[in-house]
């Protein structure tokens, strides 16, 4: 069961990762054509908005897989003086938490999306629709909590240390 689980969410991860990675180039691209387009007097119309719901696509695009590989900050100056059963838990309430955290985002952006969408609130200089970023932020937080549930779930009932950092390399 746990297997099939981290099976589906890797995937979902990956998805995330990958609409995460669209974000990054989307926003190189823009800021390229931008600075090229300032150079020769034409700035990139609406380059702002579009930069700014790109960075929404990569910075939470890459939230789960941040989670996944181990990747967020983490200050270890007394962990090795502390007993394995102690920093198991504090692993299994980490990750917990975190899940409860991006849990409250999704649920936040998506009372905030339902608001956009029944009062069409858009992007400033272009008008992008906001509500599909909030969506896709809401996408996002659902994919990171359950991964973090997951990885809870996992060093609950397995043997198998946290991932780490340093094991990353």
């Amino acid at each position: 069961m746990l297997k099939t689980l981290d099976m589906w969410a890797g995937r979902l991860t990956g998805l995330a990762a990958l609409i995460g990675t669209v974000g990054l180039i989307a926003e190189v691209v823009v800021i390229l054509v931008d600075v090229v387009g300032r150079y020769y007097g034409s700035p990139l119309r609406g380059a702002q908005d579009i930069s700014t719901m790109a960075m929404v696509l990569l910075v939470f695009g890459g939230m789960a897989l941040c989670d996944r590989r181990g990747g967020h900050i983490a200050v270890d100056l007394f962990e090795k003086s502390m007993p394995v059963w102690l920093r198991r838990t504090g692993d299994v309430l980490s990750a917990l938490l975190g899940a409860a955290i991006f849990g409250g985002i999704a649920w936040t952006m998506l009372e905030s999306a339902a608001l956009s969408r029944m009062l069409n609130l858009a992007t400033n200089i272009i008008q992008l629709p906001k509500v599909w970023f909030q969506y896709a932020v809401v996408f996002f937080s659902i994919v990171t909590a359950l991964g973090m549930f997951l990885r809870a779930i996992t060093l609950i009932f397995t043997d198998a240390p946290p991932p780490r950092p340093e094991d990353a390399h």
